[in-house]
């Protein structure tokens, strides 16, 4: 005890060579502790921009739920009564059921892809990947005029007399329960097709092999050895699913739905913003609980490969079940991948035939590379601090500052709009009705992917060229700057390329919080189709889904 004692007052009295660690940081850091980073702490700069970073990702929300506790209880009733039960209802029954059929879809392709004698099997690995480039909301789209009333099914049922006939009037209703479902159903499986992938790629063939030689099937294999490596897998694409339903709102109010996030931008609409706050509070408790779920599954989850060595798994051959596993596969891509990109191409011929692309269409994509260029930037710089400190410097205050810069990630992008709105409304009025709130909005949505790449690129890097840099009497935010940059440039880049993307595509934040005039590609999608004006709205999306295919590669490449 004495010697340790000893210890502390050398290190006042000779602090380590490279900590800026002045009084006024040590009063900043004063009953915050770090995990043993080699005797160092990581500076005022370095800490104070993390902090911050993390505080502003989080103001919004918290901004939200502090004015919906002053909305009344004769408010809170009425909504009790009223609209947040069905509401509660359509939301919940509509995620529980897509995360169900999406992960079981998800993980029986990439079975069969991954482990099977499919013909053309490295093809289909991208192929049915390619759904992540559409956007649900302009699948959406693509099925309304297909499927719609008065779409192209509707035309030819109503020409055909045999079938008016035999099964009556036109029975398909895109704008129920079902059509929401079977749309967000198809645009949300490769979530849990590229994760299963990756994890059947990686799966030891030495615990298939003990199996079959206690005599078990091939079925029996993949129930009581496959699945349960598989449940982590499916776990975190079964997470990302709930939440991406959960916070959607551009496909479910093209198809009539009404959700929390359709309600809350309605409520917004009508200008009765303290009922919205009280709805999204409501939302933000069931994301919660959702996230709560998901937490605790994982830690009952106890299946690890522990063998010494390791074998690739086998090829099965299909035999008689070839062809039906072709047809399924061909179909799945057909009506997720095939059918969208045909329709969407037929109309934007028509509306380049109609001179849809004219100076206000190149006005829109400046405007949405304008403001997703900007975000990208910023999630780009933000990112670096918070990421640097959580893996050199992990405590408890790391890891809350961490978890605040992921609040808005987690939640509906009208809640985030709605939150911007009420504080920069009050308190900074100069940037209201300005296209900046846009940018801040996608920052405080997406600063989350720019963080996971970056932080996949960091863990690479050994904290010992930090040391040796802090050696030479650098401080923590320089040798950030000087050396830990360079090294992961790529990493950020690839990060920064994502929240374009996801910026560019993002409809319901864009759409509160757009100063007048101000319309993107994703507002003009919304906006013409909307009015049935389809050959005005597919060049915008067609557009949107070729730029999309960017962040598809990096996902392609992780996974």
């Amino acid at each position: 005890m004495s010697q340790h004692l000893d210890n502390e007052k050398n290190n006042r009295k000779n602090p380590q060579v490279g900590d800026d660690t002045s009084p006024t940081s040590r009063r900043l850091f004063k009953g915050i502790r770090f995990s043993k980073n080699r005797g160092s702490r990581p500076g005022g700069v370095l800490f104070t921009f993390a902090a911050l970073t993390g505080l502003l990702m989080a103001i919004p929300v918290f901004y939200v739920v502090w004015r919906s506790l002053f909305a009344g209880t004769d408010r809170w009733m009425r909504l009790l009564d009223t609209r947040i039960p069905q509401l509660i209802w359509n939301t919940m029954s509509l995620t529980f059921m897509v995360t169900l059929f999406a992960v079981s879809i998800g993980v029986l392709l990439a079975w069969i892809v991954n482990r099977t004698s499919l013909p053309g099997r490295k093809m289909w690995q991208w192929l049915l990947a390619l759904p992540l480039v559409i956007p649900p909301y302009v699948g959406a789209v693509a099925y309304i005029i297909v499927f719609g009333p008065r779409g192209w099914l509707w035309r030819e049922w109503r020409e055909n007399e045999w079938l008016l006939n035999v099964f009556g009037e036109y029975p398909i209703n895109v704008y129920s329960f079902w059509g929401i479902f079977i749309v967000l159903t198809l645009f949300t499986y490769p979530y849990v097709f590229l994760i299963a992938s990756a994890s059947l790629r990686k799966m030891n063939r030495n615990y298939e092999e003990v199996a079959r030689s206690q005599g078990m099937t091939t079925s029996q294999i993949f129930w009581k050895v496959n699945i349960p490596f598989l449940r982590p897998a499916i776990g975190a694409g079964a997470i990302l699913i709930a939440l991406y339903v959960l916070s959607d709102f551009g496909a479910i109010a093209m198809m009539r739905y009404t959700t929390f996030t359709a309600a809350i931008y309605y409520q917004m609409g009508s200008y009765d913003n303290v009922s919205a706050t009280v709805l999204s509070v409501v939302l933000i408790v069931l994301t919660l609980i959702i996230l709560w779920i998901e937490s605790r599954t994982k830690k009952k989850q106890s299946y690890y490969q522990t063998s010494n060595t390791f074998k690739e798994p086998d090829i099965l051959s299909l035999g008689k079940w070839k062809w039906p596993a072709l047809i399924f596969v061909s179909a799945i891509f057909f009506i997720s991948v095939i059918l969208p990109v045909i329709v969407l191409v037929y109309w934007s011929i028509l509306g380049l035939e109609a001179g849809a692309l004219d100076s206000r269409f190149w006005g829109y994509a400046w405007n949405s590379v304008k403001v997703s260029g900007m975000a990208a930037l910023i999630c780009m710089i933000l990112a670096l601090p918070v990421v640097y400190l959580r893996s050199r410097y992990p405590s408890k205050a790391s890891a809350i500052i961490e978890k605040m810069s992921y609040a808005g990630y987690a939640l509906p992008g009208v809640i985030v709009a709605l939150g911007i709105i009420f504080i920069f409304n009050q308190y900074i009025p100069m940037l209201y009705n300005t296209f900046y709130l846009v940018a801040i909005a996608f920052v405080i949505r997406f600063l989350p992917q720019a963080m996971q790449s970056t932080d996949a690129s960091l863990s690479l890097i050994s904290p010992r060229i930090d040391e040796a840099a802090r050696s030479l009497g650098q401080p923590p935010w320089k040798v950030m700057i000087k050396v830990i940059i360079p090294s992961i440039l790529p990493g950020i880049l690839a990060g920064g390329a994502l929240v374009f993307v996801s910026s560019i595509k993002e409809l319901p934040a864009t759409l509160l919080l757009r100063p007048p005039g101000f319309d993107t590609l994703a507002v003009r999608i919304w906006v013409e189709t909307s009015e049935a004006i389809y050959h005005m709205a597919a060049p915008a999306a067609l557009l949107i889904v070729i730029v999309s295919i960017i962040p598809l590669r990096y996902l392609l490449k992780k996974y």
